[in-house]
């Protein structure tokens, strides 16, 4: 793809993680049920591909997918610092074990606006599970129990992360050439 300048975290790097947290997860809850709760758009394949390794691992862990959708980033490529939850879970979690699940973790503002709106609906216990750790920018500290990657401190797509509704399909994660953002403010003709 001409848009890419490079892969960063390769399609076997990116399971090889996905397995580990899964076999850090199966641990934890050993003998309950986990309540993988996707962060939309981004996390949609992180979910999905680490409830596959979670059942692959460990019968013993059972899982359960919910999902919620926030949004943050808008059309810019840098965090408004915003949030907002676009949609609810479909389910309850008072009393489950919940696991946040999310494709990045950068700024925090996101998982911790989440972590402080559901720890208000009294989980049995609730962390936060991150594909990508990109801590440069951290601006408050969220406490994160299973990290995939340690990302550069680069804008990066694919495998759910996207830059303008594009490149979530990429099945690696990337770096764009920087001639394709946007400048903030602006839009692209199409």
């Amino acid at each position: 793809m001409t848009d890419i300048e490079a892969v960063i975290f390769s399609e076997a790097e990116i399971a090889a993680a996905i397995h580990r947290m899964a076999a850090a997860i199966a641990r934890d809850y050993l003998g309950k049920t986990v309540v993988l709760l996707g962060v939309l758009k981004g996390a949609l394949f992180v979910t999905a591909d680490l409830a596959r390794a979670l059942e692959s691992v460990s019968a013993d862990v059972v899982v359960q997918l919910d999902f919620l959708a926030v949004s943050s980033y808008g059309n810019a490529h840098r965090s408004s610092g915003e949030v907002r939850l676009v949609q609810d879970t479909s389910h309850s979690i008072e009393g489950k074990h919940v696991l946040i699940v999310e494709d990045i973790v950068d700024n925090g503002l996101t998982l911790k606006y989440l972590m402080n709106l559901l720890s208000g609906r009294a989980p049995a216990s609730l962390r936060a599970a991150v594909l990508l750790d990109k801590p440069y920018n951290r601006r408050v500290e969220v406490p994160v129990a299973y990290i995939g990657l340690t990302c550069p401190d680069e804008f990066v797509v694919g495998y759910g992360l996207d830059y303008q509704e594009r490149y979530r399909t990429l099945p690696y994660v990337a770096k764009l050439r920087s001639e394709i953002f946007t400048p903030i403010g602006e839009t692209v003709a199409t």
